[in-house]
């Protein structure tokens, strides 16, 4: 049997993991290396699940890892960089109000003052050592540094994928805080919007800012509009 202290250990080295891939996405240009991080950070999340299954022997745990394995490292990675390369698109490097390094500062801040609000929530030193803890901090900064990106990036496919690392940030604190039976259903629910978002954005505009896929997501309407009147 494995020793329970050496689980959580190798649990607070996926936290760290955690958060440089989330530095990562906020701060990197390139797209592939974009959809590279989101993948590996929701397999470094995988690994979290079979941890905590291996402490708890809950069996919704093994269900989650399955069920992010198969989403989040294979099924959208594999959308997101299939119609990436049919189009071409391969650099991010405008960016919306906070630049990269200004980014990442603001996330330092973030996860400083969630520490900091959670420890003076919790006044029990153990409560603040425990897993239980560090989870709650990691997930809610990793939520912050997902919204981050969605308004810090121009390009509507770089939008998603913040929203898709916010949603990374939701499943971790769910894992460590709420009921998972509910994190389970919320994690079916949101991937299958996810993906209707995605099928939307890569046939309108996957090379598009925000405001450009807005126009011609309008246009698109139009001559739906047009067909259908004639």
């Amino acid at each position: 049997m494995i020793d329970p202290a050496l689980i959580q250990s190798v649990i607070r080295v996926l936290f760290a993991v955690v958060i440089i891939t989330a530095a990562y996405i906020i701060s990197t240009r390139n797209l592939s290396t974009l959809v590279s991080a989101y993948a590996f950070q929701s397999l470094t999340l995988v690994f979290m699940a079979l941890a905590l299954w291996s402490l708890e022997d809950a069996p919704i745990l093994l269900a989650i890892a399955i069920i992010t394995f198969i989403s989040k490292v294979l099924i959208i990675p594999y959308f997101i960089t299939t119609i990436q390369e049919r189009i071409r698109i391969k650099r991010d490097i405008e960016f919306h109000f906070l630049s990269p390094t200004t980014s990442l500062l603001l996330s330092m801040g973030l996860i400083l003052f969630i520490y900091i609000a959670l420890s003076n929530i919790l006044k029990d030193t153990a409560a603040r050592e425990s897993l239980f803890f560090f989870g709650a901090v990691i997930g809610l900064s990793l939520m912050l540094m997902g919204m981050m990106v969605t308004f810090s990036r121009k390009r509507a496919i770089t939008k998603v994928l913040g929203y898709l690392s916010m949603e990374n940030g939701v499943l971790l604190f769910g894992m460590f805080v709420t009921e998972l039976p509910f994190i389970i259903e919320f994690l079916i629910v949101i991937d299958l919007i996810i993906l209707v978002m995605l099928t939307t954005i890569l046939s309108v505009g996957l090379d598009s800012t925000l405001e450009e896929y807005h126009d011609r997501l309008h246009r698109f309407h139009l001559v739906e509009d047009t067909e259908e009147g004639s």
